[in-house]
């Protein structure tokens, strides 16, 4: 067992010491409130912290581990969720100032599962109203712990934030047009947006349906398979849930991938990239056909001209998301998601057709690479993470550049899975992340590739000074 201090190890880690009984889920759960209570005044990843009812489930975890009723690698295992998501008797506010009040009377499927699981839930995590762009002045925002003026990376930023940190051991956030990955990337941990319908969305608040993916963030990649294949299958309380079977995530861990097809674009990783992370990226495929993995040149359309689509399509869906309370209560919203509503509420529906039939356009491209991969590789996201600002982040929302979401859009457009993996620090010691994209339930080769990937590189056993 490695010699990193107990709130950085990974899930699996701690695992093997509570079923070996060598470490309590009490233990651990005080370690991680006690740097919670410590720590989270500076990093502000938590909405509700939930002390007492973690350790009412860590002490009901330890009795039955040691009455023998081990549920497997997430028993006792302290994690955090993103504020979206459903808890009984706990408020859901979606960093939103009209939901303050919101109290659920039920928990949502994905934490259903993870208690089921035996997971501790330690609490919420902050994000961006509404889980778009910008955060409600009333509330927080997350201070990364890489270095406290650049972005923790959008809507999952509290998860990002919590994890890279060591005040949780893995978390859940979700994926709209990149806040898995953005997060995942700016905080240098590992990020999993499953296949769209893989894991249940009944009881997590809404941004843009049709997009909207929820999955696990944390410190190694078969750390994230691990939580996936938790939260993952068939809800009936979700009709755009999959019932395919779920399988073993890790089935391939520790495998070889030689004769993996592993597409990659060299104009479409590197134009408008920043330098340092596009030669990390490339290193990265150059790991990988090290390793045994076929490179295949994979030739894509500009994505750029297709991310154009974005704003339309989720705007207008936010509107219909928020329907309840805009405009009636408009007043109550924050600038950033003010205006993008405004924005949204004035998509026509030729306008909304217009985009979906660039999104349908987008897809159709990707269905064709695939034919000829297995894997594509390219950057999570175009840059390390840039300076941000309170005054920015609480502010009217601003105009992003296409190429901002060219490597996230287009796979909440089609629904396919992706998983965010550290490939170094930059010249300025920020983190740098390399992103692998599959076939629709694809979700065990890209773990069994990124941990490949993972386990010849030393980026994950990083942990920034806290």
């Amino acid at each position: 067992m490695s010699n990193t201090p107990l709130h950085f190890k990974t899930i699996t880690e701690i695992a093997k010491l509570i079923e070996s009984k060598e470490l309590s889920p009490v233990e651990l759960t005080s370690v991680m409130l006690e740097r919670i209570q410590q720590h989270d005044s500076r990093f502000k990843s938590y909405a509700t912290v939930m002390s007492e009812q973690a350790m009412a489930a860590a002490q009901n975890a330890e009795k039955e581990i040691s009455a023998g009723e081990y549920r497997g690698p997430l028993h006792g295992v302290p994690i955090g969720v993103k504020d979206l998501c459903f808890t009984k008797g706990i408020p859901t506010m979606g960093g939103a100032k009209v939901l303050k009040n919101h109290v659920p009377d039920y928990d949502c499927t994905v934490v259903q599962r993870l208690k089921s699981a035996g997971a501790i839930l330690l609490g919420k995590l902050n994000l961006t109203e509404g889980a778009m762009g910008g955060y409600n002045p009333e509330f927080d925002i997350p201070i990364n712990p890489w270095n406290p003026d650049r972005w923790t990376g959008s809507s999952s930023s509290g998860s990002g934030v919590a994890t890279a940190a060591g005040l949780c051991s893995g978390s859940i956030g979700s994926d709209t047009g990149g806040s898995i990955r953005f997060p995942s990337a700016a905080c240098g941990i590992v990020g999993i947006k499953p296949t769209y319908g893989r894991v249940s969305r009944s009881g997590v608040l809404a941004l843009a349906e049709s997009m909207d993916h929820v999955g696990p963030m944390t410190r190694s990649v078969a750390d994230a398979g691990i939580m996936l294949e938790a939260i993952a299958g068939y809800d009936t309380n979700d009709p755009t849930s999959l019932s395919d079977p779920v399988p073993a995530m890790l089935e391939g861990i520790g495998k070889s991938i030689e004769g993996v097809r592993i597409g990659f674009d060299e104009n479409y990783a590197t134009k408008d990239v920043d330098t340092e992370l596009a030669m990390a990226v490339s290193d990265g495929v150059k790991l990988l056909q090290d390793l045994g993995a076929e490179i295949v040149d994979a030739a894509l359309p500009d994505m750029d001209e297709y991310v154009l689509a974005w704003p339309t399509i989720c705007s207008a869906e936010s509107v219909a998301a928020h329907a309840a309370t805009y405009p009636s209560k408009r007043d109550n919203y924050g600038p950033w998601f003010q205006d993008w509503l405004d924005m949204g509420a004035d998509v026509t529906g030729a306008g909304y057709a217009e985009a979906n039939k660039l999104r349908s356009a987008c897809t159709g491209h990707l269905r064709q690479i695939f034919q000829d991969i297995d894997v594509l590789v390219c950057p999570s996201m175009a840059a390390p993470p840039h300076k941000v600002s309170p005054e920015l982040l609480y502010g009217p929302k601003e105009t992003r550049p296409t190429w901002f979401q060219r490597f996230t859009a287009p796979f909440d457009y089609n629904g396919a899975p992706t998983l965010s993996v550290p490939c170094g620090f930059n010249s300025e010691e920020l983190p740098l992340s390399i992103q692998f994209v599959g076939k629709h339930l694809s979700e065990p080769l890209l773990c069994q590739v990124g941990h490949a990937y993972e386990s010849t590189t030393e980026w994950h056993n990083r942990h920034p000074d806290v």
